[in-house]
């Protein structure tokens, strides 16, 4: 695989007791959620790409609950290079920004055929290339598809971040390259699947449940509310 091609990201200072915290993190996740993987269901490269595409601002169960009519009447990328935006939209209706996204799945699906032979292609830049494809698309396409070692950065994966004192980083790639500072790089995958689901299921964005968190007694709680007032960041 292509590896990938940014600019270089100039390293930012870690948070105190970042790196003695870190092994932590990863041994109680592996405890938790030993066989963490993304909640999207998927078949093919294509399938997954078009997936992650819809999810940005959606959630798994709604991408989920559209993609299956989607993909039996678009079951690769040169079927859905045949379709217009306005084809695409009573599929995926009940996604957040529809519009926008059948729009970005129309252009990406012909630049798929015209750029790769219709293949998912197992390059990071050419699927930041692609239409409503970004740096967290390409991180989850290539790592559940292609096992390439990466960390996708989303909400959950930020918030948690900053939570337990890994980061103090707001911006998505500011995050990731804190983390892969932190963790060893065959475990990157793992992580940033296993930080979604303690973001799904304990560390909520509001009231996380931090009492029944295994996490708890390493957590700094950065920004959450304890008595007499807010964890500081």
């Amino acid at each position: 695989m292509t590896r990938k091609t940014a600019a270089p990201r100039l390293p930012t200072r870690l948070p105190t007791g970042a790196k003695a915290r870190a092994p932590q993190v990863l041994a109680a996740l592996e405890t938790l959620y030993p066989d963490a993987r993304t909640e999207l269901e998927y078949r093919t490269p294509f399938e997954l790409l078009v997936a992650t595409v819809l999810s940005a601002q959606a959630t798994d169960v709604s991408v989920n609950a559209a993609t299956p009519a989607l993909f039996a009447r678009y079951p690769d990328a040169h079927a859905l290079s045949a379709a217009t935006p306005e084809d695409i939209e009573p599929y995926i209706r009940r996604i957040g920004l529809y519009r926008g996204k059948a729009r970005n799945l129309a252009a990406l699906a012909r630049l798929l055929v015209e750029r790769h032979g219709g293949e998912v292609p197992n390059d990071f830049a050419a699927v930041v290339a692609l239409p409503g494809a970004g740096r967290k698309t390409a991180n989850v396409v290539l790592s559940n598809a292609y096992g390439y070692p990466a960390i996708a950065v989303d909400t959950h994966v930020g918030r948690l971040a900053r939570r337990l004192g890994l980061s103090t980083q707001t911006h998505p790639d500011k995050v990731e390259a804190d983390l892969e500072r932190l963790f060893p790089r065959v475990r990157w995958v793992f992580l940033h699947h296993a930080l979604i689901l303690h973001g799904r299921r304990v560390c909520f964005a509001r009231r996380p449940a931090c009492a029944a968190c295994a996490l708890l007694p390493f957590c700094p709680q950065v920004g959450v509310e304890v008595p007499g007032g807010v964890a500081p960041a």
